[in-house]
């Protein structure tokens, strides 16, 4: 399954979209146009006995072109400004659609047994896929088994889980589960899921103002005199009429809707088989959920009109055809085509709304909060197994952080550092942390007026552990830092970054694994914190940024541990371009590398995974992959905002047999 090719896909199903979003305002429009002309009809003189002299001509004389184009105007401006608010509103990032429907951020210090085992499963799967780990949030007091993705890039991505989730399935379950939510990130269909629901939120809102309306008229009467005038009966009559065209409306956006995502639905799935390697995974969650009886029931305020995104299907559907999500039936066999049709029960259980972890995750408090962070990271006592989940809730935080330490040659200690905010910060410095004795007293009284209290201790303690790395560690314990990062204030963070840059501009000059670090930071962290205009594509054939991409070929190729003309000539060859030269090195610089690849950021989408296939091919010509080139890289596809589509392992470098 070629992941880059469903995104072209999603493009085709986004058109798909727009036409039948069109197809639903202008029938809108007809029976605006046909209510007016009745209202307008049977408000004139008219005898009920006798009927109107004028008949049905006079009725279709109301339907006039000036009055059509006035009221079709007049609906569309309106669709087009609430889809646009709408839009702008979900745009922000997934963490506004996770907090809107109340879900709350896992942090990294929980001391939740089944939110920490839930992290780690975000964690794991986002390493197998190549892409940042998303933020995680939970829908405490839910308890059916649902759960589901948005945001508009990797980047700005989060995973939202039902408490039911986390404590009613085995850890293989959840994996599947998430791996599903993972394929829409990679599949491109997030941001599809953002404009179904601004699309479909313009078509209902005028059975909103009906509603509104209806709800005003009834307070009016209420306490009123009981006069009859024809004047009193407009707004009533008005706002049943509007609010019978939303629901006109709504049953068209449901079509849409169902239309769009149940095919969808099949792909993830499909996906999570090829991520997790087990179809048993998301096969057994989904036999759980039909053998566990709250299912995938979801009562979230807007949890409604957000449908399309989850897991499964929020609510019961009388007919299928309106349904978000294929029948739980056809999923299982999809995945498990000899299933016997036997549902795996699981007994529900109450589950409270409240957040389990009030004020956690504070950042810059001192020697306090590192104490409190190794507490919480520490908690390992035994809350009794009460339901499924509980009974496979898997390794403790320690047995874990000794796993990903003895996979990465990475210390433990440090391991757990990058778990903590304030530790993952310094050690991100610690990384940027020149080994020259007067550049390095130089950065730690940067780090030392940052004015976070403990910090530049903790750099002056970490920095030596970290430089011993050397260079092969510095990318994967940067990427063990990023979750935790994410979990600090937008003040806390604007201090980082700023301080991030001194770092780097200390010596006065930007070192090419200096910049590949800041561009994995930003691109990474930017979307948690501020909003970020994503890429728009302009370029559709690579011979439009033939000189981009040999700027970004020739870096590459002097940077890395091979031959440089070998290590082009491999990559241009890849790419179909077999005139093409090596420029001389001293064109080379960070700043040229910089504007070539943000200028192949704006390439479309099916280019992207082909570049970086060409890269990772041109790095694995002499079978072994440098640091500097994984860096390389990794930054690139975190600037055109596009995931790995092959890991990058420096026992197993990229090559022709194990890249086809």
């Amino acid at each position: 399954m070629n992941f880059f090719e469903q995104q072209d896909i999603a493009r085709r199903n986004t058109r798909l979209l727009l036409i039948m979003f069109l197809a639903a305002v202008l029938l809108l429009i007809l029976l605006v146009n046909a209510m007016v002309a009745a209202f307008l009809f049977f408000g004139q003189d008219y005898n009920i006995y006798a009927g109107s002299r004028e008949g049905m001509a006079g009725f279709w004389s109301f339907f006039t072109w000036a009055r059509f184009g006035g009221i079709g105007l007049a609906i569309t401006a309106t669709v087009a400004l609430v889809v646009l608010f709408k839009w702008v509103q979900l745009s922000t990032g997934g963490k506004v659609v996770a907090e809107g429907m109340g879900g709350s951020r896992i942090l990294p210090q929980t001391r939740d047994r089944a939110e920490r085992r839930c992290l780690n499963v975000v964690e794991e799967l986002a390493l197998a896929a190549n892409m940042p780990v998303p933020p995680v949030y939970v829908l405490n007091g839910e308890r059916g088994i649902n759960a589901f993705a948005a945001g508009i890039t990797p980047a700005d991505a989060v995973v939202a889980v039902t408490r039911g989730t986390i404590e009613q399935l085995k850890r293989h379950e959840l994996q599947g589960v998430i791996a599903h939510e993972f394929s829409h990130i990679l599949n491109g269909d997030m941001r599809l899921n953002i404009r179904l629901a601004a699309m479909l939120k313009g078509i209902t809102f005028i059975g909103d103002v009906g509603h509104i309306l209806l709800r005003s008229s009834s307070r009016g009467r209420t306490g009123a005199s009981h006069q009859s005038s024809n004047s009193g009966a407009v707004l009533p009559v008005l706002g049943l009429a509007l609010w019978v065209l939303g629901w006109l409306g709504g049953m068209a956006a449901g079509f849409i809707k169902a239309a769009i995502s149940r095919q969808k639905e099949f792909l993830a799935d499909a996906s999570a088989v090829q991520f997790t390697r087990d179809p048993d995974g998301i096969g057994d969650a989904l036999k759980v959920i039909g053998g566990y009886i709250p299912g995938t029931l979801v009562h979230a305020a807007r949890a409604t009109e957000m449908s399309h995104i989850f897991f499964g299907q929020i609510q019961h559907r009388l007919w299928q055809v309106f349904a978000t999500h294929p029948p739980l039936e056809q999923r299982i066999r999809r995945v498990d085509p000899d299933w016997n049709g036997a549902y795996i029960e699981r007994k529900p259980r109450h589950y409270t709304a409240e957040p389990s972890r009030p004020g956690a995750g504070e950042v810059g408090v001192g020697r306090a909060g590192i104490v409190l962070a190794a507490i919480a990271a520490m908690e390992t006592e035994e809350t009794g197994a009460s339901s499924a989940g509980d009974a496979d809730i898997g390794p403790t935080p320690e047995e874990l952080e000794a796993q990903t330490a003895t996979e990465q040659g990475i210390p433990v200690a440090l391991v757990r550092q990058s778990h903590d905010p304030l530790g993952a910060e310094a050690l991100v410095y610690s990384i940027l942390t020149s080994p020259i004795g007067e550049v390095r007293e130089q950065q730690l009284q940067i780090v030392q007026a940052s004015g976070v209290t403990g910090l530049a201790e903790l750099v002056h303690t970490l920095e030596p552990a970290v430089r011993e790395l050397g260079a092969p560690r510095r990318l994967p314990l940067l990427e063990m830092c990023l979750p935790a990062l994410k979990s600090i204030s937008l003040q806390q963070y604007r201090t980082f970054k700023n301080t991030l840059l001194r770092l780097i501009q200390a010596d006065a000059r930007t070192e090419l694994h200096e910049w590949c670090m800041f561009q994995l930071v930003r691109h990474y962290l930017d979307p948690e914190f501020i909003q970020v205009k994503p890429s728009r594509p302009r370029y559709r054939k690579l011979q439009k940024v033939a000189s981009h991409v040999r700027v970004a070929l020739s870096v590459l190729a002097y940077e890395g541990s091979g031959e440089s003309a070998a290590v082009f000539r491999l990559g241009a060859d890849e790419l179909g371009f077999a005139n093409m030269a090596i420029l001389p090195r001293e064109q080379c610089s960070v700043a040229a590398f910089s504007q070539a690849v943000h200028e192949l950021a704006d390439c479309y989408p099916l280019l992207k995974p082909r570049l970086l296939k060409a890269m990772a091919l041109a790095a694995g010509a002499d079978d072994r992959l440098a640091p500097v080139e994984r860096e390389i890289i990794a930054s690139m596809a975190a600037v055109m905002d596009c995931p790995l589509p092959y890991p990058l392992d420096t026992d197993n470098p990229p090559n022709s047999t194990n890249l086809a």
